[in-house]
């Protein structure tokens, strides 16, 4: 029996468990897809936000503040991509002004460092600016990160320090039984004495399934367009539009790795697995981004994806112990700023699961991680010397990122290791340029027939039935 079982393996429940690795514990993570980082934390705006805009005294103002604070020590001991490049709100002239003044005052709730600025301010930061801007709201602690690595980097750390996950583990049901809670899975039965309930859009039923205190989570599908890296400095800060009840309307933002981002719409739907984009949200994209940026090259739109993003119908999110089901902790309704909260998140609920249970500290905790090697953050001299060494790395497999077979052998074989395409991409960038994987995937499907090893007939783009291969053209 665990002491603590964490439903979900995306950004917050891989926080939650690395800052549970802290304390002296027996953990495991269950996550129903083929690897972490598979659901909302994977299909997002890549955004930390300051903190100004949400409403003061609630968890998202709380939280918000205290995770963009944390994240630049994180991003040096986890070794994931973040960039401190601020961020605006814009108000155009056919718009009320007072809005950003409200957002200025709520700024100053939270604690959070913000100006206004004018026109003639703006262009000199960003030229490519609506002309109908007038005014914008400055955070120059707004940052950009890259939610794949911050994901997976929380948990492999919090694998080294002795978290288990068990992938490919879809939770069917759950139920108090005496002093602890018996989580029925698709494969095992797992018990805990508590329960961590991160599981994003469906973290309303399993809540449900312990307490008489209702949760109601939507789904709401945002789409995004991503552009080639050649647009990547049409802007370099974010550019936010004024928030309308929906969220913080289209943004338009730099990437860590160098692309530009248009998105995201914001639709309420019923299907939790509705990640399909659609001709009508993808065509709003470059009307309403014109709105706040002019000429964004929308011809060099590489690929759309969209994300589901979980929205509880009180407006904030669901953080501690239920009332009438001891033990058993949500971390649900975490829509943005939920990316930007998750490490405080993280804190907020590991803290509170070791009270419960009485928990000591780990000394043995090692909160370092190595990111994969990129070799070309190293010299001419340095790169020739790592070929020398391993060869690998001299193999280019994805020519469009320039991804070598080295970078994606350590994909492999690191701590919760990649097992698809999609686990390979993600944490390489293979697959992830102009060609959309259109000449690397035989080669990388290979390596992990080769590697894991596994048959080709197994090799999936993203777990289960998502299978590329499926017979032979001619009998061998």
């Amino acid at each position: 029996m665990y002491d603590v079982a964490i439903v979900g393996a995306g950004v917050v429940g891989s926080a939650i468990a690395r800052e549970l690795a802290k304390f002296k514990v027996s953990a495991c993570v269950i996550e129903k897809d083929e690897d972490v980082c598979n659901g909302t934390s994977k299909a997002n705006s890549a955004i930390v936000h300051a903190g100004f805009d949400a409403k003061p005294g609630t968890l998202k103002a709380k939280l918000n503040v205290r995770g963009n604070e944390m994240m630049d020590e994180l991003s040096k001991e986890l070794d994931f991509p973040f960039k401190r490049n601020g961020s605006l709100v814009v108000c155009t002239k056919d718009q009320d002004p007072a809005l950003l003044d409200e957002l200025v005052e709520k700024a100053k709730a939270n604690g959070v460092e913000v100006q206004i600025l004018e026109r003639d301010e703006l262009i000199k930061m960003e030229p490519n600016l609506a002309d109908d801007v007038v005014k914008a709201l400055y955070a120059p602690t707004g940052a950009i990160v890259c939610p794949f690595h911050l994901t997976m980097a929380l948990a492999e750390n919090a694998a080294d320090n002795g978290v288990e996950f068990f992938l490919n583990t879809e939770v069917t049901k759950i139920e108090k039984k005496d002093d602890r809670y018996v989580i029925s899975t698709d494969k095992d039965t797992i018990e805990a004495k508590t329960v961590v309930n991160a599981a994003g859009v469906y973290a309303d039923k399993f809540n449900n399934m312990v307490s008489e205190h209702k949760l109601e989570i939507i789904a709401r599908r945002g789409q995004y367009m991503l552009l080639d890296k050649d647009a990547g400095s049409h802007v370099s800060r974010t550019i936010f539009q004024l928030p309308s009840k929906m969220g913080k309307g289209v943004l338009v933002t730099p990437t860590v790795h160098g692309n530009l981002l248009v998105g995201p719409t914001a639709e309420d739907i019923d299907d939790k697995e509705g990640v399909n984009t659609t001709a009508e949200g993808l065509g709003s994209l470059a009307a309403t981004s014109a709105q706040s940026v002019k000429n964004v090259p929308m011809r060099q739109v590489i690929t759309s994806f969209a994300g589901l993003r979980a929205h509880e119908v009180n407006g904030d999110f669901v953080i501690g112990e239920a009332e009438d089901a001891p033990g058993f902790f949500n971390a649900a309704g975490i829509e943005s700023p939920g990316l930007s909260s998750a490490p405080a998140i993280g804190e907020m609920v590991a803290s509170q699961v070791a009270e419960k249970l009485g928990l000591e500290k780990n000394p043995n905790f090692n909160g370092k991680r190595k990111g994969i090697l990129n070799p070309a953050t190293l010299s001419i001299e340095e790169r020739n010397e790592l070929i020398k060494k391993q060869p690998a790395y001299g193999n280019i497999i994805c020519r469009c990122e320039m991804v070598t077979e080295g970078e994606i052998l350590d994909a492999i074989h690191r701590t919760l290791g990649a097992r698809s395409l999609d686990g390979v991409k993600r944490r390489t960038r293979a697959g992830m340029g102009r060609c959309q994987a259109g000449f690397c995937s035989p080669k990388t499907m290979e390596i992990l027939e080769r590697e894991v090893p596994m048959s080709m007939f197994d090799v999936t783009k993203n777990g289960k039935d998502a299978k590329i291969v499926f017979g032979y053209n001619k009998k061998i």
